[in-house]
């Protein structure tokens, strides 16, 4: 099962603004609300497949993944 994160977005004159509420650095300013959606979900996508490098580098060799629901 996936997770589902939360975009908080509204529109700011000509634009559409968003974040995602989860992942602090995730956000996105796009013309339209499709567009502002699409670049969240590439937005989230490459801060999760860079923080789980970045885990996984600092942790170096010998660690276990483990899952973790809340």
């Amino acid at each position: 099962m996936q997770p589902n994160w939360t975009a908080v977005i509204k529109q700011d004159g000509g634009w559409w603004v968003g974040w995602i509420e989860e992942l602090p650095g995730v956000n996105a300013q796009e013309r339209t609300r499709e567009e502002l959606v699409e670049s969240l979900r590439v937005a989230l996508a490459e801060a999760l497949d860079f923080n789980r490098s970045e885990a996984r580098g600092a942790a170096g060799g010998g660690y276990e993944e483990l899952k973790i629901a809340v």
